[in-house]
C-alpha cells in the first residue's frame, strides 16, 4: 500500500502509458507521482503549483512523462513529470472537474461545472457551451487523419444521457438513454468494442459500440453511485469506483465483460465507513491501483494489486 500522511482523500489515478509511474490527484491538492515497484513516500514526486483540489489526473496516451491535471482552482496544468516542471497553465475560467486526451494525444478536452466544454491544444481555444454539466468525457481510439479527420467524443450528463459528439465541430451525432439518474463516469474498453458507463443508480452499463445497444448492466453489492470505472488492458474485465460512506466496506468487485459475471472481489481492508474514489487497471498487466478513504481503522491511500488479490 502506497499511503500519505492519511489527511489526503485521492480522487483520481492514472497510469502513464508504460505503467511505469502512476498519478494521483488529491483533496487537498497534493498531486503525486510513484513508482509502483517502490511504495514508500520518500520515491514519489509532489508537483506543486494548483491552489485547490485536483479532481482528474490524465497522461498522454503517446508521451510516457506528460501528465495534464485539472483542478477546481480552475486551471489545467500539463507537466513533464521527468523535470518536475509546470510546462503549459490554462486559464479555463471555471471549476475544471474532468479532462480526457485524444488517443493521438495533441487535444485535450477540459470540462467546467458551468456546463461548458474548452478544447486545448496547450493553449485553450474558444469555449463550447454546453445544454447541461457534463460529468464525464472519453474519446474513442480513432487518430485522426486527413481522409478521416473527425473524432468522436463520448460525453455523460446529469440527465442518465451520454452525447456522442463530432470533434472539432461538437455536433452532437448520437445520444444514448443510458441511466434512470446521473451518468457520472465513462470508458472506452481498449478493443473498442464496449463503452461502460457508471451511473448514480450503481449501475455499470456497457453499449455495444457497433450498434449502439446495451448489452448488460452489472452492480457491485456494495452499492452506490459509480464515479469511476476502468477496463483491464484487454478489455475483458471492469471494475467501478464508489468514494460514498460503505461502499468500500465489502471489497472491490471485478466483473467479466461478456458474461456480467462477478469474477472476484478484491479485500480492500476498509470497515462499514470506507469508500473507494478511484480505480485504474494497469495499461499491459492485471494490476488494479485503487485508492481508499480513511476510515477510523488507518489512513486512507493508494493501493496495487495482482489479478488474484495479493498486495504487490
Amino acid at each position: 500500500m502506497m499511503e500519505d500522511d492519511g489527511k489526503s482523500r485521492i480522487r483520481t489515478i492514472a497510469w502513464n502509458p508504460t505503467g511505469q509511474l502512476i498519478a494521483t490527484g488529491s483533496a487537498d491538492r497534493t498531486l503525486r507521482i510513484w513508482n509502483p515497484e517502490r511504495s514508500q513516500v520518500k520515491y514519489s514526486t509532489e508537483l506543486r503549483g494548483h491552489t485547490a483540489g485536483i479532481e482528474k489526473v490524465v497522461f498522454n496516451p503517446v508521451r510516457d512523462s506528460e501528465l495534464a491535471s485539472c483542478s477546481t482552482d480552475g486551471t489545467v496544468r500539463v507537466w513533464d513529470v521527468r523535470s518536475k516542471t509546470c510546462v503549459s497553465r490554462l486559464d479555463v475560467g471555471g471549476e475544471a472537474f474532468t479532462l480526457s486526451w485524444s488517443a493521438d494525444g495533441r487535444v485535450m478536452i477540459v470540462g467546467r461545472k458551468k456546463p461548458t466544454f474548452t478544447p486545448s491544444t496547450y493553449t485553450a481555444l474558444e469555449p463550447h457551451p454546453q445544454p447541461i454539466q457534463t460529468n464525464a468525457t472519453t474519446f474513442s481510439h480513432h487518430m485522426s487523419t486527413p481522409s478521416s479527420p473527425d473524432l468522436h467524443l463520448f460525453a455523460t450528463t446529469g440527465e442518465g444521457t451520454v452525447k456522442i459528439i463530432s470533434y472539432p465541430s461538437f455536433a452532437n451525432l448520437h445520444t444514448l438513454h443510458a441511466h434512470t439518474s446521473a451518468c457520472l463516469s465513462i470508458s472506452l474498453a481498449p478493443t473498442g468494442r464496449y463503452l461502460a458507463v457508471g451511473g448514480s443508480d450503481a449501475l455499470i452499463s456497457l453499449w455495444d459500440t457497433t450498434d449502439w445497444i446495451c448489452k448488460r448492466t452489472v452492480s457491485s453489492n456494495n452499492g452506490g453511485a459509480v464515479r469511476g470505472v476502468s477496463w483491464s488492458f484487454d478489455g475483458r474485465f471492469i471494475c467501478g469506483a464508489c468514494d460514498e460512506v460503505g461502499c468500500g466496506g465489502n471489497g472491490l468487485e471485478i466483473f467479466h465483460a461478456e458474461t456480467g459475471e462477478s469474477v472476484h472481489t478484491v479485500p480492500t481492508g476498509g470497515n462499514a465507513n470506507s469508500g473507494i474514489p478511484a480505480v485504474a487497471w494497469h495499461p499491459s498487466r492485471y494490476w488494479l491501483a485503487y485508492s481508499t478513504t480513511a476510515d477510523g481503522s488507518g489512513p486512507g491511500g493508494l493501493r496495487i494489486v495482482g489479478a488474484a488479490g495479493g498486495s504487490l
